[in-house]
């Protein structure tokens, strides 16, 4: 039994006959008939009654339509869902970031996202550790992470982004605004408030002042780069963070020698089925992260 078969008999119930239906289908009638007969064979059991000068379905016929009814409904909405996919009206994308990305990624990414395409629901994963992202789209728990891709796995496509720039923050009213530049020896000499040790940022700083043979003046080390920035926001401490988390309460210091640039990057799982919503959005972060790129 093939679904035309079904298509046909329906057809052929709503005409009232096999000349309609016929014309209908596009098909000749002695075509149409075959395809009837085949199917009541198939079921063993006559499904309509061309006794009369309408054709009519049996009991067995009705019986059978009302089921076989349901399942075309069923396949015509599953092909409009398959459609409404591809023309991104509807859609669900699951994305990892890092915490820094979240800071000052995710929502310029997400205003335009969900400008273009409304019908995609999004979910974000703010990953504790960089770590956690490889994984997740390995495990297909992730369609796309965006990280740092110096040494992705080999089943992990990394596409750079952007580079981004580590520097000192510090709050609007701090001393260090009105300075250019600072050297990495005033730095190390100022209280500091810092991510803790598990976040890749606090390693890369660690390992920055260890080269120089310097101890940074560590006052709170914070979990978590929320609780950072409003330390930051209400105290006279500085911090060490992406250039671009910085806001209209934020300022930056550059600081001489600089940290080295660390390779925001796209990552995706290798060979990885890509959907309509995970193609377009990946068009978008390549836009939106031209700025950076561009210094806009």
């Amino acid at each position: 039994m093939l679904l035309r078969h079904i298509r046909y008999f329906k057809a052929v119930v709503d005409h009232g006959g096999f000349t309609r239906a016929a014309q209908m289908l596009h098909v000749s009638q002695p075509a149409l008939s075959q395809q009837i007969k085949e199917l009541e064979e198939s079921l063993g059991a006559q499904l309509l009654d061309r006794t009369g000068r309408q054709v009519r379905p049996t009991d067995a016929g009705a019986v059978y339509l009302r089921y076989a009814g349901h399942v075309l409904e069923q396949l015509d909405e599953a092909a409009r869902a398959v459609r409404d996919v591809e023309d991104l009206s509807t859609g669900s994308l699951r994305l990892g970031v890092t915490p820094s990305v979240a800071a000052y990624l995710v929502g310029p990414l997400l205003q335009r996202f969900r400008s273009a395409y409304p019908g995609i629901t999004l979910s974000i994963r703010v990953a504790a550790q960089e770590e956690e992202i490889e994984p997740a789209l390995r495990n297909g728990e992730l369609d796309l992470g965006i990280g740092f891709g110096d040494l992705p796995a080999e089943d992990i496509e990394a596409t750079l982004l952007h580079k981004e720039r580590l520097t000192l923050l510090v709050g609007r009213g701090h001393p260090l605004t009105s300075k250019a530049a600072v050297t990495a020896a005033e730095v190390a000499a100022l209280p500091l408030a810092l991510l803790d040790t598990s976040f890749s940022t606090r390693r890369i700083v660690d390992g920055y002042f260890r080269s120089r043979r310097l101890r940074p003046t560590v006052a709170v080390e914070a979990n978590s780069l929320l609780a950072l920035m409003q330390v930051i926001r209400h105290t006279g401490l500085a911090t060490i963070l992406p250039e671009n988390i910085a806001d209209a309460e934020l300022a930056t210091v550059r600081f001489r020698p600089e940290l080295e640039l660390r390779r925001a990057a796209l990552l995706q799982r290798r060979g990885a089925y890509r959907s309509a919503a995970a193609r377009a959005f990946v068009a978008i972060v390549h836009e939106v992260t031209q700025a950076f790129a561009d210094g806009r």
